[in-house]
């Protein structure tokens, strides 16, 4: 009789925790989900850079389709729930600078296939950075929830990439304005241009869900 008491209310305590149990928020699994794409974007961007080919193209354009699908999805249930976990202006904004990320990449990497902008360590290293920092964000989000404080850190990093991408652009645009000796060197030199500008709109974005991913641990954490 006891041990049948017993195994009732361990029952009874099982379905009360399972019933209490924090879910997985569902807005922020979204943002994870973009966060994946964008990563596997960038590692296809990177790839590209070391060794062109039509089917990483390809690849940057199925994830970045595939991001707009989540985005979309995203925003629907947003419009339709009264209550979010955090404020869904902010929700609303991260989604979208993990989307421009995404945008940017392709943008980028499109651009190089058409224009046969051949990859130069500029490109290959703005690449990398590229890849760090949506690390980085993806990192952060992940933390969000249980760890604040180490959210804020990661995204930290993710300015940094910012800041440090600031730099090679700077420096990738004083080597590209070095006296063009013709016109087909010209005309090589706004195509570049146009590439560093993409990866370098990347970055910003990235900065931008820093400070989101920031502004959220200081309203709602």
């Amino acid at each position: 009789m006891i041990d049948k008491i017993f195994r009732f209310f361990t029952r009874l305590r099982q379905y009360i925790a399972q019933r209490f149990q924090r879910q997985p928020d569902r807005f922020l699994e979204h943002l994870m989900s973009q966060c994946t794409l964008s990563i596997e974007a960038t590692v296809a961007l990177v790839d590209y850079m070391n060794k062109p080919s039509k089917k990483n193209a390809h690849r940057v354009r199925e994830l970045e389709n595939a991001g707009d699908e989540v985005r979309r999805i995203l925003i629907d249930e947003l419009n339709h729930t009264f209550v979010t976990p955090i404020d869904r202006e902010d929700i609303h904004a991260l989604s979208r600078a993990i989307d421009d990320i995404m945008d940017d990449t392709w943008f980028t990497i499109n651009e190089m296939d058409i224009l046969g902008v051949e990859p130069n360590s500029f490109l290959q290293q703005m690449a990398q950075l590229l890849g760090v920092g949506a690390e980085s964000i993806k990192a952060a989000i992940e933390r969000l929830e249980d760890h604040p404080n180490i959210a804020t850190s990661h995204a930290i990093k993710a300015k940094a990439v910012n800041n440090d991408m600031e730099t090679l652009y700077a420096e990738a645009l004083a080597a590209l304005f070095q006296k063009p000796k013709d016109l087909q060197k010209v005309v090589d030199m706004m195509k570049l241009r146009e590439i560093y500008r993409h990866l370098f709109h990347a970055s910003g974005r990235i900065d931008d869900a820093s400070n989101i991913i920031n502004d959220i641990v200081v309203k709602s954490f």
